[in-house]
């Protein structure tokens, strides 16, 4: 037994060899003021990532309209497409509320009116895909945060100045490759920063944050309805560029993450910046748990994790799974237009439904159920209602509604679990690449989510059917999964692989 002396820590007695895991646990196991105001800062980038996933249902909505003069082939029940320009008006007069209004893009089809949305979420997929690695090698949880949320506010305020839809649809594009990383690098960081008994409420914040940003642009939409579309992208992106300058001013980086790079000396300036007590000396990690990433090859974790069979079977598992919850989780936010009810409302609903599943998931099932039973009930029945009310169609208000909140309940359910889940499946040197891959695939499933929407405003079976349906299929995949519940972060492929076999989990 060592004994580790410091004029400004506890002095203690330990072993002569820990893990990671075990330096974190032993030095801030504890929650305290300081990492609670850091838990807040990092989840500040989601609340402008959810606004900027979710402003074309109000960016890209069909105004309303009304007939001019005394035509009586005019009805408001008419198609516009079927009427001369003459005949009808827009209900905001020379203010363009939307895109569509601006641009005259009613007529244009489904691909037309739908590019702008699936530019978007092509960049979310691209730039997962080059951006994810990044969070393990050379730029780090913090840095690649930071980045990201900056690229994707500067984007966002951009698209206000677009002269037309194909400059818009470049500036989406890029806000999607900005906002990419955003969600996965703010969970991996909550979650690596704290121990393990506060490891659910912490990634819970960020989760919350995002529907708040929910909740805060359907505010911001409903206040300035009678303005121009670009002013709701004014009001969401400037104060999304304060936050990331203010992230980066003041953010810690990850100490696990740091330690496995061989920085000790900044992850043991982290661990006191956080306001730890008890600091065990990073000297006596054991070296078996050290696996260093060169700084040369930013993309050294992507080529570690398909270097293991049973990495590649975990991964192909997961983002399927991901593909099918990320098509019905962000479709049925993005096609609340087509139910026959206020899009105002219909978002503010829908975002209070999803906090309430972020806190339940958080604050209790996490902690008492299996990840694996839990996302393979929540995937079938959001899939099945899905396809239930969307064969009903909309005649039968009350009973849609209904099914509605039942589907997308247990939409949210299944992705606030995936998350988590992920993060659980694979060890702190492969952990944001391996994340961030599942990540991309449940962005892969919401590129096809706007040409649904436009396709469901004919019948939503063309839309919510899909979404049912493709979520039925790739629930069952969890099924290859390993189940993760109350097990310890593991931090290097070989520790993953004495776990799994030790729990004869391994594929």
């Amino acid at each position: 037994m060592d004994r580790v002396d410091s004029s400004t820590e506890e002095e203690i007695t330990v072993p002569l060899l820990l893990s990671v895991d075990e330096i974190i646990e032993q030095s801030i196991g504890r929650l305290n003021f300081t990492q609670i105001l850091q838990i807040i800062l990092v989840s500040l980038p989601s609340f402008f990532d959810s606004q900027q996933t979710f402003i074309s249902v109000f960016a890209h909505a069909q105004p309303t309209w009304h007939c001019t003069g005394s035509n009586t082939s005019c009805a408001s029940n008419s198609n516009l497409c079927d009427l001369s320009k003459t005949e009808w008006a827009w209900d905001s007069g020379n203010v363009y509320t939307s895109i569509i209004s601006e641009w005259n893009l009613q007529c244009l089809g489904s691909i037309i009116a739908g590019m702008p949305g699936t530019a978007f979420f092509i960049g979310c997929f691209l730039g997962g895909l080059l951006l994810a690695t990044l969070g393990d090698s050379s730029l780090g949880r913090k840095n690649l945060l930071c980045i990201s949320s900056l690229v994707m506010s500067v984007a966002a305020l951009a698209s206000a100045f677009s002269p037309n839809v194909w400059v818009y649809s470049v500036f989406r594009f890029l806000c999607g490759i900005g906002r990419a990383p955003v969600a996965i690098c703010a969970l991996v960081l909550l979650t690596e920063r704290v121990s393990k008994r506060w490891r659910a409420q912490a990634a819970m914040a960020g989760f919350v944050t995002f529907s708040l940003g929910i909740l805060g642009l359907t505010g911001i939409a409903f206040l300035t309805r009678d303005f121009s579309w670009r002013t709701l992208y004014l009001w969401t992106s400037v104060p999304g560029i304060i936050s990331s300058v203010l992230c980066y001013l003041f953010l810690y980086e990850s100490p696990r993450w740091l330690l496995m790079q061989g920085r000790e000396k900044d992850a043991m300036a982290v661990l006191r910046g956080l306001g730890s007590d008890t600091i065990i000396s990073p000297s006596l990690l054991n070296a078996k748990t050290e696996q260093k990433l060169p700084k040369t090859n930013p993309f050294i974790s992507l080529k570690i994790l398909l270097s293991r069979r049973w990495a590649v079977k975990r991964l192909i598992a997961s983002m399927l799974l991901a593909f099918g919850i990320g098509l019905i989780f962000f479709g049925m936010f993005l096609g609340v237009g087509n139910l026959g009810f206020d899009i105002y409302l219909t978002s503010v609903f829908n975002a209070i439904l999803t906090l309430f599943s972020y806190l339940l998931t958080f604050l209790w099932w996490i902690q008492h159920c299996n990840r694996r039973s839990s996302l393979l009930g929540f995937c079938t029945i959001s899939g099945a209602t899905c396809l239930i009310f969307s064969v009903m169609g909309t005649s039968h208000k009350g009973i849609l509604i209904s099914l509605e909140i039942v589907s997308l309940f247990c939409a949210s359910m299944a992705n606030n679990l995936v998350l988590m889940y992920m993060v659980e499946l694979f060890p702190t040197c492969v952990r944001n690449s391996g994340s961030s891959l599942v990540r991309q695939a449940m962005i892969l499933g919401s590129v096809f989510d706007p040409m649904l929407v436009m396709l469901g405003t004919k019948n939503i079976i063309y839309s919510y059917g899909t979404f049912g349906l493709v979520m039925l299929l790739c629930g069952f995949l969890v099924l290859w999964l390993s189940e993760t519940r109350g097990k310890v972060l593991c931090d290097t492929m070989e520790e993953q692989e004495l776990v799994d076999q030790d729990t004869k989990l391994l594929f």
